[in-house]
C-alpha cells in the first residue's frame, strides 16, 4: 500500500534547499534533460523564462508524464511560463507504472530544483497528464506547501470526487477523453477554488491557449490568498477577458458556466453580484434551464453506463452470474459501439466513444475472462486497448 508519509520529506526538501550561487542554464528555450546532481539516474526537462535572474523568487510548476516525457509537459506550458514568469520543470523518469518509480524521481527533482533555482517556496505548482495528473494530486494532498495543481486528463489517485482539498485545482480534458466524466464528476462534486476547462480533443495534453488560462488561473489565485501582490491593473485585465468571452456566448447554457466561473475566480479580490446576477437570470429561462437539464443528464447517463458495466463485469466472476453477465455486456458492448461509429457527431457520440475507451482500458487487469476479453476487441475502437490515467 502507498505511504504518503514519504511526501513530507520530499516537499520539506524542496522548501528547505539552498540555491546554488551560479546559474548557467540558458533561459528563453526548452532544455530536454537537466541531470539532478544527487542522482545522475533522473533528470528533468527545463523551460526558464528569458528574464529569469536570481535577483528574485519565481513561482514554478512541476510536472508528471505518465510516459517519461518531461518535454511534452514542459512544451505545453512554454509560452504561458514566458508571459507569465513561471519556471516549469517535468521529469523524464516518472512514469506510469510501479509507484516507487514516481517516488524517486519526484524527490531527486525537487531536491535538485530546490538547489538550482530561484524558486518561490509559497508558489510552487504541480501538474500532471493522465497517470501523471494522478502523481501530482497524490503529492499534493499528502503535503500543505503546494499552492496549486493543474489536473490534466485524469484526478485523483483513488478517481473519486471530494467536496473540498487545500489547495486549488485546474483541471482540463478533452470532449472525447475516455477520463472527461471523470474530470465532469470532479468539476461538478469539489467546492473549494477550482476551475475545470473542456477543449475538443481527446486523451492530449491542453492546448497552449488552456495552458495560458491555467496559469492566469493560479495567478488569480494566488493574488486571492496574498501568495503574490495584488495587481489591480492585471485584475481588471482578466476579468474584461472573461467578460468578453461571457458575452460572445450570448444567452446559453455556456454563458451560465462562463459567467459561474468569472463569480468564483474573481470573488475574493473584486464585486461579484452583477455576474451572479446575470448567470442567475440567464439559468432560470426555460430554454437555458432544459439545456442545463439535459448536460447534467448527459453527465448521468455516461456515469451509469460505466457503473453498468462495471456491475455486469463482477458478475463475470461468479458462475451463476456469468452467462447473464456476459449477455449483458455484449448488448451493452454492442449498443455503445453503435452509437460511437454514427456517422454524424452528436453528445450520445461523443459518450459512446469515451465508455468504449474507459471500458477497454486495462480491462485484462480488471477482468481477465476471455470471452468478455474477445467481445471488447470485437467492439473497441481504434487506440483503446493501450493503458492510461
Amino acid at each position: 500500500m502507498r505511504t504518503r508519509r514519504a511526501w513530507l520529506v520530499l516537499a520539506g526538501l524542496l522548501a528547505c534547499a539552498r540555491l546554488a550561487a551560479a546559474q548557467t542554464l540558458p533561459r528563453g528555450q526548452v532544455i530536454d534533460a537537466v541531470v539532478a546532481a544527487a542522482d545522475s539516474a533522473q533528470s528533468y526537462a527545463l523551460y526558464l523564462p528569458s528574464a529569469y535572474s536570481t535577483d528574485r523568487t519565481w513561482p514554478i510548476l512541476i510536472g508528471f508524464h505518465p510516459g517519461a516525457r518531461g518535454r511534452a509537459i514542459v512544451e505545453a506550458y512554454r509560452d504561458a511560463a514566458e508571459r507569465y514568469g513561471f519556471i516549469v520543470a517535468a521529469s523524464n523518469n516518472s512514469r506510469n507504472g510501479p509507484w516507487e518509480v514516481s517516488a524517486r524521481a519526484a524527490s531527486a527533482m525537487f531536491v535538485d530544483i530546490g538547489q538550482r533555482f530561484a524558486a518561490d517556496v509559497n508558489r510552487i505548482y504541480l501538474t500532471g497528464h493522465s497517470g501523471g495528473s494522478r502523481v501530482a494530486l497524490e503529492i499534493a494532498l499528502a503535503n500543505k506547501q503546494f499552492a496549486g495543481v493543474i489536473a490534466s486528463s485524469a484526478g485523483y489517485p483513488d478517481a473519486r470526487p471530494r467536496a473540498s482539498v487545500r489547495f486549488p485545482i485546474f483541471g482540463t480534458a478533452g470532449t472525447e477523453d475516455f477520463n472527461y466524466i471523470e474530470m465532469r464528476m470532479l468539476d461538478r462534486a469539489l467546492k473549494t477554488p477550482h476551475r475545470v476547462v473542456i477543449f475538443p480533443g481527446g486523451h492530449v495534453l491542453p492546448p497552449p491557449d488552456v495552458a495560458g488560462q491555467a496559469l492566469e488561473w493560479l495567478e488569480l489565485q494566488a493574488m486571492a490568498a496574498n501568495l503574490r501582490p495584488r495587481d489591480d491593473a492585471w485584475i481588471a485585465r482578466a476579468w474584461a477577458a472573461q467578460e468578453r468571452l461571457a458575452a460572445a456566448a450570448g444567452d446559453s447554457a455556456a454563458a451560465v458556466h462562463l459567467l459561474s466561473a468569472m463569480a468564483d475566480d474573481f470573488r475574493r479580490l473584486r464585486d461579484v453580484k452583477a455576474v451572479e446576477a446575470r448567470a442567475s437570470e440567464l439559468a432560470r429561462r426555460k430554454e437555458i434551464k432544459q439545456a442545463l437539464n439535459r448536460e447534467r443528464e448527459e453527465e448521468d447517463r455516461e456515469s451509469g453506463a460505466l457503473e453498468e458495466i462495471g456491475r455486469s463485469e463482477a458478475g463475470l466472476s461468479d458462475e451463476a452470474l456469468r452467462s447473464q453477465s456476459l449477455r449483458q455486456l455484449k448488448k451493452m458492448l454492442s449498443d455503445l459501439h453503435a452509437a460511437a461509429t454514427a456517422a454524424e457527431d452528436s453528445p450520445a457520440r461523443a459518450r459512446a466513444r469515451r465508455v468504449l475507451r474507459v471500458v477497454a482500458m486495462s480491462a485484462a487487469e480488471r477482468q481477465p475472462d476471455r470471452e468478455y476479453l474477445d467481445l471488447l476487441r470485437q467492439y473497441s475502437l481504434p487506440g483503446s486497448a493501450r493503458r492510461g490515467g
